[in-house]
C-alpha cells in the first residue's frame, strides 16, 4: 500500500472513530486513559527496548545530544508519562457543559453546548512523551487523533501507540482513536496536511522549520506558536530586589524552553542602580549578555547588540538587554520584536500595570511574575497540548477547553418563524 493510501485509510478511520469516541461518557474515557497509564507501566521495559532501537539509530546518525537526550526514554520519563495520564482522568470534562443560556422573546431557549473538535493531526519531533501526552489530552476531549512524530522516533512512538490501542480496546473505545503514521517519509506530512475533508485540526510541535513548513502547507486550519521571544520590562516603579528575583528565573530556570525571557527592558531611570547587581547574577549562572551601547556602557563584559539579537530566540543561555526611555518604548519594542507569546512587566503603578496588560499584544502578559508561568499546569489549565499564538480558536496555553469548539442548542415549543 503507498503511503497516501496508508495515510487516507488512516485518516477515514480517525474520522469514524471520532463520532464514537463523542458518544463516550467521562467515565469510559477516565477509564481508558488509566488503562493505557497501566499498560505502559506494565510494559516498561519493553518500551525502553524500542526506545533503545532509536537511540542506537540517532547515535550512528551522529544527532546532536540535545536531541538525543529528547529522545531518551528513561524510568522517569515513563513516570512522568503516566501521573500526566492520571492527572488528565482526573481533570473536569469539558465535553457536554452548557453555557450561556438565554430565553428569546419568543420562548425559544438557547445555550451553546461544548463538542469536540473532531479529528486531530499532531506532527512533532523527537521526544516520545509527546506521543502519549497528545493521545491523552485528545482522547479526554473526545478527540481521535493521527500522530505524525518525528522520523528518529518511530520505533518508540510505535511501541506507545500500539500499547494504547490495546488499552483503548479494553476500555470499549476503537483502537483507531489513536494512531501513528507509521513511516520516515518526510512526503508523509505533505499527505497529511492535504486531509482537509478528514481532519479538523493540526497542531504542530517542533522547531520553528518544521511549524512554518507546517503552516505554509496545510490546507487544514493550524494551531502554532513559530517561537517564543519573552519579554521582561522592569519600570521604573519596580521593585528592584522583585525585579531581579524575576528576571533571573524567567531567564535561567530553564533557558532552552518557549516561555524562557530572551529580551530584558530596563527603564533608563532604574538602569545605572540594577544593571550591575543583575548583570553580576547573570554573569555567575553564565549567561552572556547583549547590550544595547547604554547596556554595554554600564555593563563592561556585555557584547554589544546586533539588530538580529533583539528578534531572536535564543533558547539558551542569552540575553538581548535594552535600556529604553520608557513604558511605552518598552511596548514599541515588544511591538515590533515579539512572538506574541509572553511578555511581563515589573512596577508597582498599578495604572501602568493596566496600561501594559491591555496593550501589549501577548498570549499572556504577566504583572510582578516570571515568565515562566506561561504554562497550561502552572495557570490551572491541568495540562495543555501547546502554546498558541495564533488567536483564531485560542490564544495562548492549550488545554482540554481549547480541543473543544461549541455548537448552538436551541429548544422550542413550536415556535415557527413568521419574517
Amino acid at each position: 500500500m503507498s503511503i497516501e493510501s496508508t495515510i487516507v485509510q488512516m485518516a477515514e478511520a480517525a474520522k469514524a472513530s471520532s463520532f464514537e469516541i463523542a458518544k463516550f461518557s467521562s467515565a469510559k474515557k477516565n477509564q481508558a486513559l488509566y488503562n493505557i497509564a497501566e499498560i505502559i507501566e506494565q510494559e516498561a521495559s519493553f518500551i525502553k527496548s524500542e526506545n533503545n532501537k532509536d537511540l542506537i539509530l540517532a547515535k550512528e546518525k551522529n544527532l546532536p545530544g540535545a536531541m538525543i537526550d529528547r529522545l531518551t526514554i528513561s524510568d522517569s520519563t515513563i513516570k512522568s508519562m503516566t501521573d500526566g495520564l492520571r492527572e488528565v482522568a482526573g481533570l473536569e470534562d469539558p465535553v457536554g457543559a452548557i453555557s450561556g443560556t438565554k430565553i428569546r422573546p419568543n420562548g425559544l431557549e438557547v445555550s451553546r453546548m461544548r463538542i469536540p473538535l473532531g479529528v486531530i493531526g499532531i506532527i512533532y519531533e523527537s521526544r516520545p512523551n509527546v506521543t502519549v501526552d497528545a493521545a491523552g489530552l485528545c482522547l479526554k476531549a473526545g478527540n481521535a487523533v493521527v500522530l505524525r512524530g518525528g522520523s528518529e522516533a518511530l520505533n518508540s512512538n510505535r511501541a506507545l501507540t500500539d500499547l494504547t490501542g490495546k488499552a483503548l480496546l479494553k476500555a470499549g473505545l476503537p483502537e483507531t482513536v489513536v494512531q501513528l503514521v507509521p513511516v520516515r517519509d518526510r512526503e508523509a506530512i505533505n499527505i497529511l496536511l492535504n486531509q482537509h475533508e478528514l481532519i479538523d485540526l493540526i497542531i504542530p510541535r517542533g522547531g520553528e522549520g518544521l511549524i512554518r513548513f507546517v503552516a505554509e502547507n496545510s490546507k487544514i486550519p493550524v494551531l502554532k506558536h513559530y517561537k517564543g521571544v519573552c519579554h521582561v520590562y522592569v519600570d521604573e516603579g519596580a521593585d528592584l530586589e522583585t525585579a531581579k528575583n524575576i528576571c533571573f528565573n524567567s531567564k535561567v530556570q530553564r533557558p532552552g524552553v518557549c516561555n524562557a525571557m530572551e529580551t530584558m527592558l530596563i527603564h533608563k531611570s532604574v538602569a545605572e542602580k540594577f544593571l550591575p547587581a543583575m548583570g553580576k547574577l547573570f554573569s555567575d549562572a553564565g549567561v552572556e549578555i547583549r547590550g544595547c551601547p547604554s547596556t554595554c556602557r554600564i555593563l563592561a563584559n556585555a557584547k554589544e547588540a546586533l539588530e538580529e539579537d533583539w528578534p531572536a530566540e535564543y533558547l539558551d543561555l542569552v540575553l538581548a538587554v535594552k535600556v529604553v526611555d520608557d513604558m511605552p518604548c518598552a511596548m514599541d519594542h515588544i511591538k515590533k520584536y515579539g512572538s506574541s507569546h509572553t511578555e511581563t512587566i515589573v512596577t508597582s503603578d498599578y495604572k501602568k500595570a493596566r496600561r501594559f496588560v491591555r496593550e501589549v499584544d501577548s498570549s499572556v502578559v504577566l504583572v510582578n511574575a516570571s515568565t515562566r508561568f506561561n504554562d497550561g499546569f502552572q495557570l490551572g489549565l491541568g495540562a495543555e497540548i501547546g502554546i498558541s499564538t495564533s488567536k483564531l480558536h485560542a490564544f495562548g496555553p492549550m488545554g482540554l477547553e481549547e480541543l473543544t469548539t461549541t455548537k448552538f442548542i436551541v429548544l422550542g415549543d413550536g415556535q415557527i418563524r413568521e419574517q
